[in-house]
């Protein structure tokens, strides 16, 4: 019996692209072919929820709904795919549904939208909408399947697919937890105990209770709709033609033929095959090509065929219908061997990318980059060790290779095509030399930074034998082993085909995997230059290992007598359960689970509520403005920068690859044009320069500002320039921490931020038992990887002003900045921010030049300009986390109580200073968190020609608290001790607080670290899980588990911040604040406090304030000495600001609701203040808070337990569960 299915059965094509967005007809004649799904949405249609962060498929924020109609059949299909990667050309006939199109504040908000809003998950917002859209996709598919129907306000969604719905989509400020629960109160089979901290309902109700509190789900109302006048559009590719740029749609391989014949003969041009065009996320394009020519319209290469001898997949086919068809039952019978290496395979393919890539990749596509590019393949891996067929056509010659010869050819021909791959049926033999018969042993395998969504492998590996169990022995016996493994640093995946010889024919024995084992590593060597090459070759072992060893009888090396279910017992029966490879059965992966205890007190009521987050259905619709949302001006340009490839060298000019001349480039704009001082970023630790001059310092620093008339022609141009250097008569860069100290290259700390040394360092060593002395760290540098890239538009205003729209966490300092830059005075200049796409700190200095770049080029050019800084040019250009190199020596007595402790610490600042000043006094809050007896320390800031190191999320803190960490497991590590007591002695008393920290320690009463260590110790049952750990690590030698306690002790730093709040004459309430909302949820704190601050009047109708208040976006020139939001005090203080500005309005409203209510006896809020606007009361207050010295500075205190899993042979690591109490005062 053979099946055979086809995903077109188009006949012919057309001139024009027909399409929907949201139900919105578009028709277009004329389409550049390069253009993205995306770039047209953000610049052609009012639909921006669609957001650009990654660019390569990579984080899911760009995500969208696309639905095609089959006629034939009467259907739509369905899914999700990266409008980033996905060609406009390419969605003729389709429908797109964004987050707008989901729901909405004019048609109304979907579920989805208002659980994300209700369960708290999101905070910068910028990754919501995409969030929405997966999530909306998984819910359509699911509730068409045939499956029971779900009680009342559920979907048939199930747990596990509503947490893997979201599975690619990434988020770098909320957390998944909240993320995940939304989701799965959609599912059928949620248990509503599981589902986290909300603001539906509180802790006690009953399940009926919070279904009836939930956003009501129907699934009639809240699916996707296919636009009916798209229907009557024949499915179909497109021919377009736009300015010498071609998209072909073929629908026959004849036609096919003929383009590539004609592309042959024309060799000026350039061509591209595409079907879902996914590989741009990994090979970049820099220039643009002449052809495009799309396969997915070709039946050939459409095609799924089953017969007897196996499957045949189109070359065309995604990778999402590969699966479904390795995985579905049909007519065709397989062996039961033959379905367990289909299934093998399709699960191993469900890890490749994330569920919108793998919608829109195409099996062959894969292939292809794997022949040609070397790419680091799964598919050629496992499907190398099945001895796939492929069918490849050049010209008129079709010829059949194994996947091997495939990949060991030279590059493939541009005129040649993949057809079609054959994945064979695979069956057991007879062995007749055994007298029994052989069992198929199959399993792939895979390592990689995260085991679920986008991230390319470390190494993976398929392994398949058959397995004999032989009469006249009691070992097992190797027949026909294929061994293969690929992305570890080689050009292609490979069988390891020595090992396989060796290992064919033998009893398995210790002796045997050994010898294999030897014989392996000297085969998988990673290519020089290839990241972590040890590691990979240890996994290639490690694979082959895990493969084998279950396989031999040794009681000694396996537990329960279990082989994997390889051994007599099981090995040649079928059996459901699965097992892993150490004889424990193998469960799916965890589903997340987690509870919050949260103390609430309503004396303040609202504030301390958990509300829903201000503007979070806003952002869970895709309408929350973000800078680059903002709709462009006229005549509007788009910048690029030049940045240097070189740590110091002269500039001497920039121009651009002979023979690519950029399309649409206006201006250059440099130093030269610069109209007042070169200044890029200004605070009052120091400055640092817009662009190089005539010498640049460091790699990253920019040179020059590309102005276009599109922000993708700008990027093209940045790539396409060339800077000319000369490094003649200078001295050698300084690329290390080591370097700067020989040379003497530093920074200063001012004297203020230098932190004061505790205690008498030689009498602590003195009086110490044991010393280490001289112990190195080293600690890397980490990228903020925002969602949302560095931003900004600035428009020329009348007289001489400007207006700058940035995404900063410091408007003030900006402002300050663009004013010097242009030489006009500050009163001259707007900077405005509403939110911020993710900060973490790089949103601070590092975001001053990205808006004063833009007011340069829209001064100088008089039209507005911006940016939107692509995430290569902003990784760069960011500068990231401080490295640093740490040297201490630390004291101990015997029972593990420190007595001094030194510290050396090199810090890498970079070229130029940013915020590096700030880092001592930020290491030294964090590093005495224990009490150390004596704590001395030497802390320099080196100048290098690397990238200006900056602020991020707890900038000097993480790494302090990890030194810490450090030294305290060295001390428990040298003495034999469990770190745990090693920890608990050394915790501060009040006493030695108060020595560490002065002032800032507060009341005895106030050190409540004893008691929350104490307390997390019994609520997470630390020292009972510790001896089961303890009893687990004694009977796996594999995998081993490990429990931490480790305490948290954070000093505040409260700063002086404004605030403005105005009631306006219908009684709502207008407010500023200096900080910026970034998803921290400062808009809804400050919400509250007003509502509670105002309420204070005691009048009629205060109880309804919090739905009256509305905060709006931070303005430079409204709101002064905004300054930083940073810290993590900022919504604190911006609270303690408004609040006062309402005691003020509450003392001049006061008199008159005295009098109304002699008049009146009762006192509406509408009613006071419209009495008040006639009166002529001041009904706007302003003030700026300035802590005093009582409160400036104080201590927050918290502990977590964290219970983790290592497999020793792959080296993964599994958190199994984490326990946190944090004390919120």
């Amino acid at each position: 019996m053979e099946t055979t299915t086809t995903t077109t059965t188009s006949t012919s094509t057309k001139r024009c692209l027909v399409f929907a967005v949201n139900g919105q007809r578009f028709e277009l004649f004329n389409v550049d072919p390069s253009t993205t799904l995306l770039q047209f949405m953000r610049s052609q249609t009012p639909f921006k929820s669609v957001k650009l962060s990654c660019g390569e498929g990579g984080c899911g924020a760009c995500i969208v709904l696309l639905s095609k109609y089959d006629s034939v059949h009467d259907k739509v299909e369905d899914f999700s795919v990266n409008s980033c990667l996905t060609l406009l050309c390419s969605v003729n006939g389709c429908s797109i549904t964004t987050a707008e199109g989901v729901g909405n504040s004019k048609d109304g908000f979907h579920p989805i939208q208002e659980r994300f809003s209700g369960f708290h998950a999101s905070q910068c917002g910028f990754c919501t909408p995409g969030m929405c859209v997966s999530l909306f996709a998984a819910l359509v598919n699911a509730d068409k399947t045939n499956r029971q129907e779900p009680c009342p306000g559920f979907s048939k969604l199930t747990v596990s697919e509503a947490e893997k719905s979201i599975a690619g989509n990434l988020c770098r400020c909320t957390g998944y937890r909240p993320i995940v629960d939304a989701c799965k109160s959609f599912a059928t089979d949620v248990d509503m105990e599981d589902l986290g901290f909300n603001s539906f309902w509180r802790k006690g109700e009953s399940d009926e209770v919070k279904l009836g509190r939930l956003p009501p789900y129907n699934r009639k109302n809240a699916t996707c709709v296919f636009p009916e006048f798209l229907k009557k559009e024949t499915t179909m590719g497109a021919n377009l033609d736009s300015e010498g740029y071609h998209w072909y749609s073929p629908v026959s391989l004849e036609q096919l033929q003929s383009l590539l014949q004609i592309n042959e003969a024309n060799d000026g041009t350039s061509m591209k095959i595409i079907v879902g065009n996914t590989g741009m996320g990994y090979y970049k394009e820099l220039v643009r090509y002449d052809k495009y020519i799309d396969l997915r319209y070709i039946p050939e290469l459409s095609i799924i065929r089953k017969d007897p001898t196996g499957i045949e997949i189109g070359a065309a086919v995604t990778i999402s219908k590969a699966i479904e068809a390795l995985k579905e039952e049909n007519e065709v019978e397989f062996s039961q061997e033959a379905k367990l290496v289909f299934k093998k395979i399709a699960d191993h393919m469900e890890k490749i990318a994330s569920g919108f890539i793998r919608n829109s990749a195409s099996v062959g596509g894969n292939l292809i980059m794997a022949q040609r590019k070397h790419f680091p393949s799964d598919i050629a891996t496992i499907l190398l060790s099945v001895d796939a067929i492929l069918d490849i056509m050049t010209g008129q010659k079709r010829e059949k290779l194994t996947l091997e010869e495939f990949l060991g050819r030279p590059p493939l021909e541009s005129k040649s095509v993949l057809l079609s791959i054959k994945i064979p049926c695979w069956e057991s033999s007879r062995d007749v030399s055994c007298d029994n018969y052989t069992k198929l042993l199959y399993e792939t395998y895979r390592a990689a930074p995260r085991p679920l969504g986008n991230a390319l492998p470390y190494l993976n590996a398929t392994f398949s034998a058959q397995v004999s169990l032989c009469k006249n022995s009691t070992g097992l016996m190797l027949k026909n082993c294929r061994l293969v493994f690929g992305a570890y640093g080689t050009k292609h995946s490979i069988r390891a085909r020595e090992v396989e010889k060796f290992l064919s024919g033998k009893l398995l024995s210790i002796g045997v995997l050994y010898e294999a084992i030897k014989l392996l590593e000297t085969l998988v060597i990673p290519e020089d230059g290839t990241s972590s090459p040890a590691y990979r070759s240890s996994l290639a072992v490690g694979f082959l290992f895990e493969f084998l060893s279950p396989l031999i009888d040794s009681p000694v090396e396996i537990s329960d007598g279990l082989l994997n279910g390889y051994n007599s017992t099981l090995l040649f029966k079928n059996s459901n359960q699965e097992l892993d490879q150490f004889g424990q059965t193998k469960f799916p992966p965890l589903l997340s689970s987690s509870k919050q205890v949260i103390q609430l007190n309503n004396e303040y009521h609202p504030v301390g509520e958990p509300i829903t987050k201000t503007g979070a259905i806003l952002q869970a619709s895709g309408e929350a403005i973000y800078v680059d949302d903002i709709p462009s001006p006229k005549n509007c340009l788009h910048g690029a920068f030049i940045y240097s490839t070189e740590p110091l060298a002269r500039v001497k000019g920039i121009k651009f690859k002979p023979g690519l001349s950029p399309d649409g480039v206006i201006a250059v704009i440099s130093f030269k044009d610069i109209p007042g001082v070169n200044l890029g970023s200004k605070t009052v630790l120091g400055t640092e320069p817009l662009y190089a001059d005539e010498l640049t310092e460091g790699a990253g620093q920019r040179i020059a500002f590309v102005v276009a008339d599109t922000q993708k022609n700008a990027d093209i141009a940045a790539n396409l320039a060339v800077v000319v250097y000369d490094k003649e008569n200078l001295e050698p860069p300084i690329l290390s921490v080591e370097e700067a100290v020989e040379r003497c290259s530093f920074f200063k700390v001012p004297p203020s931020l230098y932190p004061k040394q505790v205690g008498d360092l030689s009498k602590g060593m003195a009086e110490a038992d044991h010393r280490i002395l001289s112990a190195e760290i080293k600690l890397g540098s980490q990228y903020y990887f925002y969602m949302e890239t560095q931003t900004a538009l600035a428009v020329p205003d009348e007289d001489n002003c400007m207006v700058v729209y940035s995404s900063i966490q410091c408007p003030e300092f900006a402002h300050d900045t663009i004013a010097r830059c242009l030489g006009v005075p500050g009163h001259n200049i707007r900077v405005i921010t509403r939110r911020l796409g993710g900060g973490f700190g790089g949103k601070g200095v590092k975001a001053m030049a990205v808006a004063t770049a833009c007011a340069v080029a829209a001064y100088k050019l008089q039209r507005p300009v911006r940016i939107y800084v692509n995430r290569k040019t902003d990784m760069i250009m960011s500068g990231g986390r401080h490295p640093m190199k740490i040297t201490y020596s630390v004291g101990f007595k015997a029972n593990g109580k420190i007595t001094a402790l030194k510290l050396d610490i090199l810090i890498d600042s970079g070229m130029f200073v940013d915020v590096s000043p700030i880092m001592p006094m930020h290491m030294l809050g964090a590093l005495k968190k224990y009490d150390w007896g004596a704590l001395s320390f030497d802390i320099k800031l080196c100048k290098t020609n690397l990238p200006s190191r900056a602020a991020m999320r707890a900038p000097g803190d993480v790494q302090a608290s990890f030194i810490a960490e450090a030294v305290i497991e060295h001390v428990a590590s040298a003495l034999s001790m469990e770190v745990d007591s090693v920890r608990n002695i050394n915790l501060h008393t009040h006493n030695s607080l108060d020595l560490f920290f002065a002032s800032a320690a507060g009341e005895p009463l106030e050190y409540t670290l004893p008691s929350i260590w104490d307390k997390l110790a019994n609520s997470s049952s630390f020292y009972h899980r510790t001896e089961m750990i303890k009893e687990f690590n004694r009977c796996h030698k594999w995998k081993k588990r490990g429990i931490s306690r480790v305490p948290i002790v954070h000093e505040v730093a409260m700063r002086a911040t404004p605030g403005k709040v105005s009631i306006l004459r219908d009684g709502s309430i207008v407010v500023e604040v200096g900080g910026i909302e970034m998803g921290q949820g400062l808009w809804t704190k400050v919400k509250q406090m007003i509502a509670y601050a105002l309420s204070l009047v005691k009048c009629g109708g205060t109880e309804d304030l919090l739905e009256k208040v509305r905060v709006i976006e931070a303005d430079s020139l409204s709101m002064i000495q905004g300054g930083f939001t940073a810290g993590s005090t900022t919504s604190e203080s911006s609270c303690e600001a408004v609040r006062l500005c309402c005691n003020i309005l509450i003392e001049r409203l006061v008199p008159l609701k005295e009098r109304l209510l002699e008049q009146m006896g009762s006192v509406e809020w509408e009613t006071l203040i419209l009495q008040a606007y006639l009166n002529s009361i001041n009904l706007s207050a302003s003030t700026l808070y300035v802590p005093n010295s009582s409160t400036m500075r104080y201590l927050n205190y918290a502990a977590a337990v964290s219970e983790v899993e290592v497999n020793l042979i792959t080296g993964e690591t599994t958190n199994l569960r984490t326990d946190i109490i944090y004390d919120c005062d």
